[in-house]
């Protein structure tokens, strides 16, 4: 069982500091030589994997987000994480008398390392764990359920970008009668997004979903479990309408880029090709904005994006011609004109 909530760590800054370095470094040997120490040491594996490992994580993620390292030297650290990670259950075998439970990104989520961090903690607390990793499509996950029939189902998402696929994974879980925890960001703050797509339990952390599990749950008799309100209402025409002709907004916001922006005629391939993934970005999240029907989905995310480009310096005149030129194509939608209105209110007119 884990640690409780409040407990002193052994991890200290100095050896926070330490293991950053070298996962800064690229340095697999290093990194896995420190958590093998550390186990030597007596140090508990949940709280190399919690504070050592995910803490390095998370500022990895605020150093990409603040413009301090490239995406590759960000896909580098996870790397040298996933590495220590793999050392640390190479080191603590736990016999499983739980019960079996299995773990997945849903589709589309590439986020894995935090879904298998999970699954170590799991089986640290004696599941059997199948963890089937990063961007699993729905039909296969509920083949493997038919396949080897778990306790419990553990799904992550990461980013709002991935709900409808959420929805879709937890949806058929419960049609194969098996009890759905959600986890991460993606669900929303407190899970509430989790909850409305018929998710029957959620956890903030890794460490909470241990917990949860541990106490009296999964569920039994999980088909007589009522569907959550309002279910029946995900993804209504507009949400449908802006999927479908996701492809003709970003290329027209494209073609009328230059014309509204004239240093767009002189962008370069890389230069173009970051625009238009940019304005697939802002399909994507209103999209599931409408989905769930919740405007913070989408204002969220432009508050992030306008502070990750402020670290690049790109102005915030960029992502209001963005936010302008798909608003102009969904004039008849008056839902998604309201959010992306509501969005332009956010920014900043210089």
């Amino acid at each position: 069982m884990t640690a409780p909530a409040g407990t002193l760590t052994p991890i200290t800054a100095r050896l926070s500091d330490d293991y950053l370095h070298l996962v800064a470094d690229g340095d697999e040997v290093g990194a896995t030589e420190l958590v093998g120490a550390l186990l030597d040491d007596g140090v508990p594996a949940q709280r190399i994997i919690v504070d050592l490992i995910g803490g390095a994580q998370r500022r990895v993620g605020e150093l990409w987000a603040a413009n301090e390292w490239s995406v590759a030297r960000e896909h580098a650290a996870t790397a040298v994480g996933e590495r220590a990670l793999a050392a640390v259950a190479a080191r603590t075998a736990v016999r499983p008398h739980r019960g079996r439970i299995a773990l997945a990104c849903v589709d589309g989520e590439w986020h894995g390392l935090p879904a298998r961090m999970l699954a170590e903690l799991l089986r640290l607390d004696g599941w059997r764990v199948d963890f089937l990793g990063a961007s699993v499509p729905g039909r296969h996950l509920i083949v493997h359920l038919h396949q080897t029939g778990p306790d419990a189902v553990a799904l992550s998402c990461m980013l709002p970008t991935r709900l409808p696929r959420a929805h879709a994974a937890i949806t058929a879980c419960r049609a194969a009668g098996l009890p759905v925890i959600a986890g991460g960001p993606g669900f929303g703050p407190g899970g509430r997004w989790a909850q409305r797509l018929g998710a029957h339990a959620w956890a903030a952390t890794g460490e909470e979903a241990v917990t949860r599990l541990a106490t009296d749950w999964p569920p039994r008799n999980v088909t007589d479990l009522p569907l959550p309100d309002g279910e029946a209402f995900l993804g209504d025409e507009e949400y449908t309408h802006l999927v479908r002709s996701r492809p003709q907004l970003i290329a027209t916001a494209m073609d009328r880029l230059p014309g509204i922006y004239p240093p767009a005629r002189d962008y370069d391939q890389a230069q173009a090709e970051a625009t238009s993934e940019d304005m697939g970005h802002i399909a994507d999240f209103l999209a599931s904005a409408l989905y769930v029907g919740e405007p913070d989905v989408f204002l969220d995310f432009i508050t992030w994006t306008t502070e990750v480009l402020g670290s690049r310096g790109v102005p915030p005149t960029a992502l209001r011609l963005g936010l302008t030129l798909i608003r102009d194509q969904l004039i008849d939608f008056p839902v998604a004109t309201t959010m992306l209105d509501a969005a332009l209110r956010t920014l900043p007119r210089t």
